[in-house]
């Protein structure tokens, strides 16, 4: 029961992938936690993987609708690239799997994670529900301001196992000077980046992946987003956003209790 559950919500992942550019990869991480018994740590790389095949089947869509600003993708993608590789590679491992505890408080490698995890969530999901217009013009455009939260990405992306849309789709808009439905595409194309050298940053993991569940799980979301990139002609996107938001918010809340009441066992 609770794997066909998290089969569904992995539809809704790539569902809301294609729809707003990133937000769907979020929930990838406590799905998998939570409806499929998956250790965090390993989580993070499972998510990446999901995601960034998800990403590949919504980037072909968006190209053919001549979506994705390639200039952009090498402003923004090689920061985050090159900061995220840093991260998986060099930084996460030196983590040890205890980070510290006092008598039974207990907080680990994975706790950390979710934590700060969680604690994302609620950034992501609060900016989505607030009433908040994004002006699209190239006067907005900003390298350096791109440069940042193109580096910025590919931390929170590197230690936490997630595509970073929440970040970059509203990056692209303000900063880029994109039209939203540019943004989303390009946001696909730098999310697939992001995740293939994720994955590939940690190949002592990828030797252990459980493939034939991935690829699983993979397809459902695909399927989300090829429905996701079809009823994208027809949902506004200011009912869209909110309402997802209101589901992060939700979960992260969820998480946090969760997380600190097993700190405290």
């Amino acid at each position: 029961m609770m794997h066909a559950a998290g089969y569904f919500l992995s539809m809704f992942i790539g569902f809301s992938l294609s729809l707003i550019g990133g937000g769907g990869s979020i929930l990838t991480i406590p799905v998998l936690v939570y409806f499929f018994r998956i250790d965090p740590v390993l989580a993070t790389t499972y998510s990446l993987f999901i995601v960034g095949l998800t990403a590949i089947a919504g980037s072909v869509n968006y190209y053919r609708m001549n979506n994705i600003d390639y200039a952009t993708v090498f402003q923004f993608g090689v920061p985050s690239v090159m900061v995220l590789l840093i991260m998986r590679k060099w930084l996460l491992p030196l983590i040890p799997s205890t980070i510290f505890q006092f008598h039974s408080l207990v907080l680990s490698k994975s706790m950390l994670i979710l934590v700060i995890f969680s604690a994302t969530m609620l950034l992501a999901g609060f900016s989505m529900v607030r009433k908040k217009k994004y002006p699209t013009s190239v006067e907005n455009m900003s390298n350096s301001r791109l440069v940042l939260q193109g580096s910025i990405t590919g931390a929170l992306t590197g230690f936490i196992g997630i595509g970073g849309g929440f970040i970059i789709v509203p990056s692209l808009v303000l900063f880029a000077g994109l039209p939203m439905k540019k943004a989303i595409g390009t946001s696909l194309v730098i999310i697939t980046a992001n995740c293939l050298v994720g994955v590939l940053g940690d190949l002592r993991t990828v030797e252990s992946l459980d493939l034939p569940f991935l690829a699983t799980f993979a397809l459902f979301a695909i399927l989300g987003i090829v429905a996701g990139t079809w009823a994208i002609r027809f949902i506004p996107d200011k009912q869209l956003k909110p309402a997802f938001g209101w589901i992060i918010l939700s979960l992260s809340i969820i998480m946090l209790i969760k997380t600190v009441m097993s700190a405290e066992h």
